[in-house]
């Protein structure tokens, strides 16, 4: 049996629904996390369910909660609601993240901000509304040593550049230095704030890039440990981010990408 690092706190991780998300949910559930699996609106409901049902079987426990982050009121009721059902938010993974590629000259002014709004406000929101609950509350030692834990999830294109793709990329270069940023000033209140960054992970988001043998193989190009990640790759770092066992760790970018950000092109041509 799994150990319960995080046993009796209450974690919200954002688009829950699917992919990234779902798998974070269920690995915190199992490490002893109260999980709320959000989702974004009314279609994506069901699949939300289907993840808390899973989480349930396992013996974790949750509740799915309709939320979309671009939305301050709502995002507001997320939480409200939360603490009230369950007294507390103790981590936030801050997860909820889409793409609207486009070559930049044809990129519409409602590609760039819907990308924003939902990738880099989201995550705003949702890392201020739980600011200040921790700063509310402070530390509870039975729980955590860290008033409270956040962990944003970024991608290797906060260092890479990634043409067609200038909206998600400048997306998660925001994310990086809001996430140093509040880490440096509410590092003294014992709230830890940390990112992942993700590379190539086989999620619907991406599935083209490794649904047949042909597209693996030149994904695996741009990854020197050659092999895509899975999402229990990105939960298995999330549970570890959240728990006491990375006490010291804050305002840091952990790279869960098989070696992408080390630029393979430059191994037999630099």
């Amino acid at each position: 049996m799994a150990e319960k690092k995080l046993q009796n706190q209450v974690a919200i991780i954002t688009g829950a629904s699917s992919g990234i998300g779902a798998g974070t949910a269920k690995a915190l559930a199992a490490a002893g996390a109260t999980v709320v699996v959000n989702h974004p609106v009314a279609a994506t409901k069901d699949a939300a369910e289907m993840v808390l049902a899973g989480i349930k079987a396992a013996g974790g426990e949750g509740i799915v909660f309709q939320c979309d982050v671009s939305q301050e009121e709502e995002v507001q009721k997320m939480f409200d609601e939360t603490i009230a059902r369950f007294g507390a938010v103790d981590i936030v993974i801050n997860n909820a993240g889409l793409q609207r590629d486009a070559a930049f000259d044809e990129m519409t002014l409602e590609q760039w901000n819907t990308v924003l709004s939902v990738n880099l406000t989201g995550q705003f929101l949702c890392a201020r509304a739980a600011i200040r609950e921790f700063l509310k509350r402070g530390v509870v030692p039975q729980k955590s040593k860290a008033a409270g834990k956040i962990i944003c999830m970024s991608s290797v294109h906060e260092v890479i550049p990634w043409a067609g793709h200038a909206n998600y990329a400048a997306s998660k270069g925001g994310i990086m230095l809001m996430m140093k940023s509040i880490a440096q000033e509410f590092a003294p209140r014992k709230i830890r704030i940390n990112s992942i960054a993700p590379g190539a992970i086989k999620t619907p988001i991406n599935h083209d890039a490794w649904a047949t043998p042909q597209a693996e193989e030149k994904l695996l190009q741009l990854i020197p440990y050659q092999r895509v990640g899975v999402v229990e790759d990105i939960a298995a770092a999330a549970v570890w981010l959240a728990s006491d066992d990375s006490d010291y760790v804050n305002g840091t970018t952990l790279f869960v990408d098989g070696g992408m950000t080390l630029y393979p092109g430059f191994s037999e041509n630099g």
